[in-house]
């Protein structure tokens, strides 16, 4: 097989790959349910996308935004995160059908608990 042959079978190996390599890390849309520190359960949606070498996060629970920036690769993510006054951060990894993790505010003494599934 010549160099060139080879070349374009594994440049059409490696396209086929690609839509589950970016299925895999955290980006996308997702229905969110959660307990925070205090036992109170929530539900809403949150979004990742990526930016850059970073991702941004945004939930939307009870009418209340957050935002924070994720690090992170297709097996887990750590997002900083703020809310109001607030500031926390939470840690994901990688779940049958998205993401579950645990989070708190800074200077907490408990965690909550969230699960991120795909929408």
């Amino acid at each position: 097989m010549s160099f060139v042959r080879r070349s374009a079978v594994a440049l059409a190996f490696a396209a086929c790959l690609m839509p589950a390599v970016a299925l895999a890390d955290p980006v996308g849309k997702y229905d969110v349910e959660g307990k925070g520190p205090d036992g109170e359960e929530y539900s809403g949606t949150v979004s990742v996308e990526r930016t850059g070498e970073t991702f941004r996060v945004v939930w939307l629970i009870g009418g209340e935004k957050s935002v924070g920036t994720a690090v992170g690769n297709d097996n887990f993510f750590a997002v900083s995160y703020k809310q109001k006054s607030d500031t926390g951060i939470a840690v994901y990894e990688k779940d049958a059908d998205g993401w579950i993790g645990v989070w708190t505010y800074a200077g907490g003494r408990k965690m909550g608990t969230e699960r991120f599934t795909r929408k």
